[in-house]
């Protein structure tokens, strides 16, 4: 047994014994490496790998061509790691849509939908229609337009919400132009959508805007109110 893996045994006795929550972000990217690239020291593929991104969810969310482009990462280890990214990304989206999770705080909501909106290029509408405890009965997928604008149908979002009698409802969209903040013309179709709500006893939660990894809440922001 080489000295890599006698490394490589004691990094997997540690986990099998601790799981994951002794280990440095690094050591865990260390760690899934070993099963794409089994005769070299992933150590320092880890580092710059962290280096490059910042964080492991930066490096587990990175296109596969740019993961490449580290030395050392060929193409079984950046799909691994693209792999493991899409894997955790699918399991948090399940979680809200089985009701494991209630949506009833900004945090969560946000987090849902930073997942949701992570591989979108064009500017999409999203419907989320809640129960009464905040889990999730359906996300509807209303509309998609071009690079920077959708469109609304606020009766299909009345009827949405009447399909699976929600006692509430998130809009979502994202803005690919990279600002989270609403234009006008999102101000004013959040009220029609909110009074068209109001009439069937439905109220408009939220409306959240995403952007570039962030998110803002029309309602945190008072123009719900």
């Amino acid at each position: 047994m080489g000295i890599h893996d006698g490394h490589r045994e004691h990094v997997r006795q540690r986990f099998l014994k601790n799981g994951l929550d002794a280990f440095a972000d690094h050591e865990v990217l260390e760690l899934l490496l070993y099963f794409a690239i089994p005769r070299r020291d992933t150590n320092p593929i880890a580092h710059a790998l962290m280096e490059r991104y910042g964080s492991l969810s930066g490096v587990l969310s990175a296109p596969i061509e740019d993961l490449k482009r580290v030395k050392g990462v060929g193409e079984s280890a950046a799909t691994l790691l693209c792999l493991a990214g899409q894997i955790e990304r699918r399991a948090r989206l399940s979680d809200a849509e089985q009701g494991v999770v209630a949506l009833t705080s900004v945090e969560a909501v946000g987090q849902y939908l930073l997942d949701l909106f992570s591989t979108e290029k064009n500017e999409v509408l999203y419907q989320l229609c809640l129960d009464r405890k905040g889990k999730l009965l359906v996300c509807k997928r209303l509309s998609e337009g071009g690079a920077d604008s959708t469109r609304l149908d606020i009766r299909k979002v009345v009827e949405n919400a009447l399909l699976v009698s929600a006692s509430g409802v998130i809009l979502s969209h994202n803005h690919p132009s990279g600002v989270a903040l609403p234009s006008d013309d999102d101000y004013a179709a959040t009220i029609q959508v909110k009074n068209a709500l109001a009439v069937i006893g439905v109220s408009l939660v939220d409306h959240i805007i995403v952007a570039d990894g962030d998110f803002v809440s029309m309602a945190d922001s008072g123009y719900l109110s």
